[in-house]
């Protein structure tokens, strides 16, 4: 079905000298709109034979180091992002006719960051942490199920769970930040930000032909 892409523009004048507050501006769009799960994101990531995976995970924060979020280190994006640190984050506000690709190298966030972030999240959530063996082969849902009830006996609430020691958060530095924004006539505005190292002007903004 045909769009009409008439909802806004992106310019050079308008758009910010750095991607981070031109992200926080989207972001805080998205969540005004009432997009279902705004900071749902694509993660993309390969493994060292260059064999590509996509999923949907959640962002769980950002600042100007980076885009974070937490899962399980032995799960399969776990395993790739240990043999390939590259990775690609791409945010799909369709609605809003935007979306925004980030491309950079991904590393482990410090211990105690990810066991703060762990002890934020509702009880049940942390129980599951410890009963999914994330991406690996089980025979049917009940022993996921049966794994939890045995877990939430273990560490009923108001029980703290313990941090599990293969799960914690990972940063996404980025190297690029792509805003695509969509224009009548298939002429989209796309403005790609690039990291400029060791220059006084830490970011070279372009703009890509649609």
């Amino acid at each position: 079905m045909r769009i009409s892409y008439e909802r806004g523009a992106l310019t050079e004048e308008t758009a910010p000298a750095e991607p981070f507050a031109l992200f926080a501006d989207w972001f805080a769009d998205a969540v005004d709109a009432g997009l279902p799960d705004p900071n749902a994101m694509v993660l993309a990531t390969a493994s060292a034979e260059g064999r590509p995976r996509a999923r949907t995970v959640l962002l769980k924060g950002f600042k100007e180091d980076g885009f974070r979020f937490f899962t399980n280190h032995t799960s399969r994006k776990g395993r790739d992002l240990a043999e390939n640190p590259w990775a690609s984050l791409l945010f799909p506000w369709h609605p809003l006719q935007r979306q925004v690709i980030v491309m950079g190298r991904a590393e482990t966030l410090p211990p105690e960051e990810s066991a703060a972030y762990f002890r934020s999240r509702p009880h049940g959530s942390q129980i599951g942490a410890w009963a999914s063996r994330q991406s690996s082969v089980i025979p049917g849902r009940e022993e996921l199920e049966n794994r939890f009830s045995e877990l939430a006996i273990k560490w009923p609430e108001p029980d703290s769970v313990p941090v599990p020691d293969f799960w914690g958060g990972y940063l996404v530095i980025p190297d690029s930040v792509e805003f695509w924004q969509g224009r009548p006539d298939r002429l989209h505005d796309r403005l790609r930000y690039t990291r400029e190292t060791g220059s006084p002007d830490p970011w070279l903004r372009e703009r890509l032909a649609p």
